[in-house]
């Protein structure tokens, strides 16, 4: 049933499935909403013998079973578990104590789109409205580390080509920057020291040569003055040249 489950709470240490369901909510939750309980609903599996644990983890499942997520939670506590309630495959289990939570609502509907089993398109964040790129570039940074992958470039070329007409919020230039090294769902930062650990890190490959910047002046009009200047500044400070383009 894992394999068809979207969401699995187990804990840490032990590995143990306390439940794995299709959907969740209360889990993706602004921090000021104060929602009492996490439910999990289409319910695959439970786990009738831990009521509680203090290293609970909540992993988010892709086709076929794979992990492409995780998040730590700490302390849950197990409430009620309810039958199959009407527009509903399985049955609802309600944690009263879930200790934490993730402060991004929209990304629940982003985890919905990454474990569909579709390909992520070249861009695709671009057609979510601005509220949502907080989310999306959450899920990026949260999957690149769950499956395994480490502060490092992989087979990329000197030169990166960013679509400046993409980077009109401080969240779409890292997203347009981790999708030109590494892809659709590709992540390289989310903020400046982050941006800064990949281009000096030892377990890649040495920093990008060049970055092409194309439609500049799109990104210049749009962002920050202050966090784009930031930017160059940290991309100057590991060698990278910054070639910027009109069109």
């Amino acid at each position: 049933m894992l394999s068809a489950s979207r969401y699995v709470l187990a804990e840490e240490e032990s590995g143990e499935v306390l439940v794995a369901a299709q959907e969740v909510n209360g889990f993706f939750i602004d921090p000021e909403a104060g929602l009492p309980q996490v439910v999990f609903h289409d319910v695959g599996e439970v786990n009738q013998r831990i009521r509680r644990t203090a290293d609970a983890v909540l992993k988010v499942i892709g086709r076929g079973g794979r992990q492409i997520g995780e998040y730590s939670v700490g302390t849950v506590v197990v409430g009620d578990v309810q039958v199959a309630s009407p527009g509903r495959k399985g049955a609802s289990v309600a944690f009263r104590t879930f200790q934490n939570r993730c402060a991004y609502p929209a990304a629940a509907g982003v985890w919905r789109r990454w474990t569909s089993g579709e390909p992520l398109e070249p861009g695709e964040w671009c057609s979510r409205p601005v509220s949502d790129l907080e989310a999306w570039l959450d899920v990026v940074q949260n999957s690149w580390f769950a499956t395994g992958r480490r502060v490092a470039r992989y087979g990329v070329g000197d030169v990166v080509r960013l679509d400046g007409s993409r980077i009109t919020t401080k969240e779409g230039f890292y997203l347009t920057l981790g999708e030109a090294v590494h892809g659709p769902g590709g992540y390289y930062g989310s903020n400046l020291d982050a941006l800064a650990d990949f281009l000096s890190s030892e377990v890649g490959e040495t920093p990008p040569v060049q970055i092409v910047w194309q439609d500049f002046e799109v990104t210049r009009r749009a962002v920050d003055e202050v966090h784009l200047t930031a930017i160059m500044e940290v991309l100057r400070e590991f060698g990278v040249v910054v070639v910027t383009r009109r069109n």
